[in-house]
């Protein structure tokens, strides 16, 4: 079940979410959720996101997964909310790394233009470490935190995997701020996307990764 509330006119033919959360209760197990679609960047298996029971979700009792297991490195995953875009406001979601030779990531797209154009933050259990990139093109950039040095690569941080987690990024203008389970670990500026965009949930490679309590509060 997911929260019900008014919708306006924004970007790219989609509604500004003032403030909803979505726990994929209300969609049937082995589908996709109502109103959302499955996209990638790069080449590789196709994506397999679906709606799984899970025990152990923070809202029981489904949680929305990527399950595919194609070990293509630089094959990015992406599920998108198409009725939801906004600019500024934040963004977070509780997310378990279940699996991954390659990688075990979980990440948040923002201001998503389309598959190749928009910004993603994402947490890794295998390298320890949270990161914010801008994907322009297709390519993929890291962007350094502000006070580090400009080739410096996010920030080391545990990221426990089997168990569930929470990642956040607000955004106000060209400035976001990353939080890993309610710590603030950096901000970051950047001006590559500066206008409204859809939002969504990532993974990379054979990362399985299950997700809930999807929240957003636009502006």
């Amino acid at each position: 079940m997911r929260t019900v509330i008014p919708v306006f006119a924004a970007a790219l033919g989609a509604a500004l979410c003032p403030a909803e959360t979505w726990n994929f209760d209300g969609a049937a197990p082995g589908t996709m959720p109502l109103g959302w679609s499955s996209a990638m960047t790069h080449s590789g298996g196709p994506p397999n996101w679906q709606v799984l029971v899970d025990t152990t979700a923070p809202s029981k009792p489904n949680a929305l997964a990527q399950i595919s297991t194609d070990s293509t490195a630089g094959r990015f995953p992406l599920a998108i909310c198409d009725k939801c875009a906004f600019q500024n406001g934040d963004i977070s979601v509780k997310f378990k790394a279940v699996s991954g030779q390659v990688d075990q990531a979980a990440g948040l797209a923002r201001r998503y233009q389309d598959e190749n154009n928009y910004y993603i933050v994402r947490a890794n259990a295998l390298e320890n470490n949270v990161v914010l990139y801008k994907v322009q093109r297709g390519v993929r950039t890291s962007l350094p935190p502000k006070g580090l040095p400009s080739k410096s690569y996010g920030v080391k941080h545990h990221v426990p995997s089997s168990v569930w987690n929470t990642l956040r990024i607000s955004a106000q203008g060209s400035l976001f701020t990353v939080s890993f389970n309610g710590e603030t670990l950096f901000q970051v500026e950047d001006s590559t996307f500066p206008g409204s965009g859809k939002v969504g949930l990532w993974t990379k490679a054979d990362s399985v990764t299950y997700f809930d309590d999807f929240s957003v509060n636009g502006k």
